[in-house]
């Protein structure tokens, strides 16, 4: 096969199916891509192309996204620390020794859990709009703040509207100059596995459990001032969640990390894969 196919693959992962998208010299530096809310690994279809031809990219669907097992919320508890344990055993599954890890938004703080886990194998960090800092919280968070601090049923209701097709597409649109650059399958698709049986609760579990990642963000810091790993933040500077603030924020503890803005939304790489590929390969090979 040549290298620069994609591969699909499920594996077991103790009891649950992950799958997990491959492409790239067996042989060659790994990197690990972490999608967001409410994606999937179809999110990096465009990007691997551009990394394949120097590296082993592996993007994993992260469990109740993509095409991973979702299970019902009755069988399985829907937290980050969950989504992360299987992500780390695919990690060992794999054999993966050394690698860097991208990251976006949900793929974020598992992200920043598997480099508190396993500092020695974290060769660098790449954030796409991936928050780690407090003042990176827009006022998009207020109704989800709203309900981890008063989980009632009036509360957890009022967030269903995050998983519509109207705030699946307004993610994808907002801060984009020229939505005819947005392709429809990645928000369509999204919809259509959100929409699944059971899976609003799902979601729901993971809005009120995201507050244990603000909560982390001190261990995540601290990582960071002790680990100091190369680090590059590329940036949609419109995202109406993530603000450019939280991007600036990773210098105050990373004292030599690389800050880029994109004049682009939420999804950056819809609209702007070749300058955010390019300035990852440029990165990557500066650390050789």
């Amino acid at each position: 096969m040549n290298v620069q196919t994609v591969s699909y693959h499920t594996v077991e992962v103790d009891d649950r199916r992950v799958f997990y998208r491959e492409s790239g010299p067996q042989d060659a530096p790994t990197i690990l891509l972490l999608h967001g809310f409410p994606t999937s690994s179809h999110m990096y279809r465009n990007l691997i192309p551009l990394l394949n031809k120097e590296y082993r990219v592996i993007a994993p669907d992260l469990i109740g996204f993509g095409f991973s097992d979702a299970p019902d919320r009755s069988r399985f508890t829907y937290s980050f620390d969950n989504l992360t344990k299987y992500v780390q055993g695919l990690i060992d599954l794999l054999g993966l020794k050394r690698f860097a890890i991208q990251v976006f938004d949900y793929g974020a703080p598992v992200g920043y859990r598997l480099a508190v886990a396993n500092p020695e194998k974290i060769t660098a960090i790449i954030s796409q709009n991936g928050n780690a800092y407090e003042e990176g919280l827009s006022e998009g968070w207020n109704p989800l703040r709203k309900y981890w601090q008063e989980p009632t049923d009036e509360n957890r209701n009022n967030l269903k509207a995050m998983a519509s097709a109207e705030m699946t597409q307004w993610q994808y649109f907002t801060g984009v100059r020229d939505r005819s650059l947005v392709a429809p399958e990645s928000y369509l698709l999204d919809q259509f596995l959100l929409d699944r049986p059971g899976n609003i609760d799902l979601q729901l579990d993971l809005f009120k459990d995201y507050a244990s990642n603000v909560a982390l963000y001190p261990r995540f810091h601290q990582y960071f001032r002790d680990y100091q790993p190369p680090f590059l933040a590329v940036w949609g500077d419109k995202d109406p969640f993530f603000l450019p603030a939280g991007a600036e924020a990773f210098k105050k503890d990373l004292s030599k990390a690389i800050v880029k803005f994109y004049d682009t939304g939420h999804f950056a790489l819809e609209t702007h894969v070749q300058e955010i590929g390019e300035g990852i390969r440029i990165f990557l090979r500066s650390l050789t």
